[in-house]
């Protein structure tokens, strides 16, 4: 029996054909309207039925992880706090591993040559790759950015000699005796004067700067790990500050998980994702992208490309002053290259002058890079004339994106995917801790309770000490500064006046330590 309703809403739709086969077909049109009455309704409860269900059981879901998870917020919100101490913590211990220990830990049982791990030990990425890693700074820095011979042409050869003079007669007069250094004092500026024009022209053959440098790198590990580290200041900050907030955030997808899927397996599987992620995340954050990307109002960019500016004079100071200084460049000449300055004197001195007088001279300059504040002045006039602090910085600012990531990206990009396993190794027995001993039970909310307050008080822990460990690191690089700054201080009357009267140099730039003393601590923005 018809609907009236149906029937109705059936006449009203279908009138026109109602009209043209009532007047040609009774049977026609009562199949019409047998047809309309039954399909538009079933059609729409079949749309109803596809629909339905699959948006009801959604809903329910939702509906369900949410009453779950007011019903019980401190278990559910332990899971959270647990993820992002799971992020910090395994992003400080990817960061240490980077750098420490210099020297292999542990036994030597299975060990790859040129690898950081071992079969039960571990030594840090940077030392165990310190020459492949200098050998790359030593390309950027000799091939781009830095030249010996256009950097000591900028010496002045009258004051150099005249700075040198004492010296060389002190030793002469050591080695070789009263008479000698009474006979060669007076010609001694002039014959220094020739000398050191000559090396100026002849610096690159006398001296291997790309050894130099490599050799400064190789030599002391540690070395190479604090420029790593000066440079790469603020993105190892990041890479471990970030771990928190990048754990919080996927812990609250490993929080819903568990409220949906409470298996044993949950938060084990959802806790290797979310460390595996939090470094994954912040070490492709802090390198890409490399060039600037325009996203409407914002510009993208990798965190360690976008403070190329500072970056640079960073290098530069750390080269400057640890790497290529004075006493370091005099050290070389006269240690590393001295058959090669050897030879180099005994072609430009004359011929009557004999050998022990070249080897005296040759142990002045040894002396003098040996006790750089016996000498200060020579080495406050060579650093402020070579300029290599300024030189490596200003071109280090004008490289590309690109090129300017190879200085610290070789850092990461060495055994990334180790750190990265590591992380998701520790969310993982985090996760089987935290439900094995956090969940069920009548003590389950004194547990999590107890889980929430270790989450945020070792993650803070991590914080300070984070703080602590960069004024420290500030004292460590900069020691060396600090007391050359006091010894400034202390003979600046005397050196300085020294100087400008004797060989009358005029200048009115301080020493670089005295520039500096207010950027030693660098204090953390809140």
């Amino acid at each position: 029996m018809l609907n009236p309703a149906n029937t109705l809403w059936t006449l009203k739709s279908c009138s026109r054909r109602i009209c043209y086969y009532g007047s040609r077909s009774p049977t026609r049109f009562r199949q019409i309207v047998h047809r309309q009455h039954n399909d538009v309704p079933l059609n729409s409860a079949r749309l109803r039925a596809a629909r339905t269900p699959g948006h009801t059981k959604a809903i329910k879901e939702s509906t369900g992880v949410i009453k779950k998870v007011f019903a019980k917020p401190i278990e559910y919100l332990s899971i959270p706090c647990m993820a992002a101490f799971v992020g910090i913590s395994t992003n400080w211990l990817g960061v240490k591993m980077l750098f420490y220990p210099i020297e292999y830990t542990g036994y030597s049982l299975m060990r790859f040559d040129d690898h950081p791990a071992g079969l039960f030990g571990w030594q840090g990425v940077v030392p165990v790759r310190t020459e492949k890693m200098a050998m790359r700074l030593v390309d950027i820095v000799t091939r781009r950015l830095f030249g010996l011979t256009e950097a000591f042409g900028r010496l002045e050869a009258k004051v150099t000699a005249n700075l040198l003079a004492a010296p060389v007669e002190e030793s002469i007069r050591m080695e070789c005796g009263d008479n000698w250094a009474n006979i060669l004092r007076p010609i001694l500026p002039f014959v220094l004067q020739r000398v050191i024009k000559a090396l100026q022209r002849d610096i690159e053959e006398v001296m291997d700067l790309p050894n130099l440098v490599l050799h400064s790198f190789v030599r002391d590990k540690q070395v190479l790990v604090n420029l790593f580290q000066k440079v790469g200041r603020v993105e190892l900050e990041f890479l471990v500050e970030s771990g928190f907030a990048f754990g919080f955030l996927l812990g609250i997808g490993q929080m819903a998980l568990w409220a949906a899927k409470p298996k044993m397996w949950t938060l084990p599987v959802a806790g290797a994702l979310v460390g595996y992620l939090t470094n994954y995340i912040a070490i492709k954050l802090l390198f890409e992208p490399a060039n600037p990307v325009e996203c409407g109002p914002f510009v993208l960019q990798g965190l360690f490309e976008s403070r190329q500016t500072e970056v640079s004079e960073e290098f530069g100071h750390f080269m400057g002053t640890r790497v290529l200084n004075s006493p370091a460049l005099l050290d070389s000449l006269s240690n590393e290259h001295k058959d090669r300055l050897h030879s180099f004197l005994r072609r430009e001195l004359p011929f009557f002058v004999p050998e022990h007088i070249i080897y005296a001279t040759i142990s002045a300059i040894k002396k003098i890079a040996a006790k750089p504040h016996e000498h200060s002045q020579i080495h406050f006039y060579i650093t402020n004339k070579l300029e290599i602090e300024n030189t490596l910085s200003s071109r280090l600012k004008l490289l590309s994106p690109t090129d300017f990531e190879d200085i610290l990206h070789p850092v990461f990009q060495e055994d990334e995917i180790i750190l990265i396993v590591v992380g998701g190794i520790l969310g993982a027995l985090a996760g089987f801790m935290q439900t094995t001993l956090g969940w069920g039970g009548k003590q389950a909310k004194a547990k999590a309770l107890a889980t929430i307050f270790f989450s945020l008080s070792a993650s803070a822990g991590f914080f300070l000490y984070d703080q602590k460990e960069e004024v420290n690191l500030a004292k460590y690089h900069y020691g060396e500064e600090i007391v050359q700054e006091n010894s400034y201080l202390k003979e600046q009357d005397t050196i300085v006046n020294f100087v400008m009267k004797e060989v009358d140099l005029v200048t009115n730039v301080q020493p670089p330590a005295l520039l500096r003393r207010t950027s030693i601590v660098r204090v953390r923005d809140n």
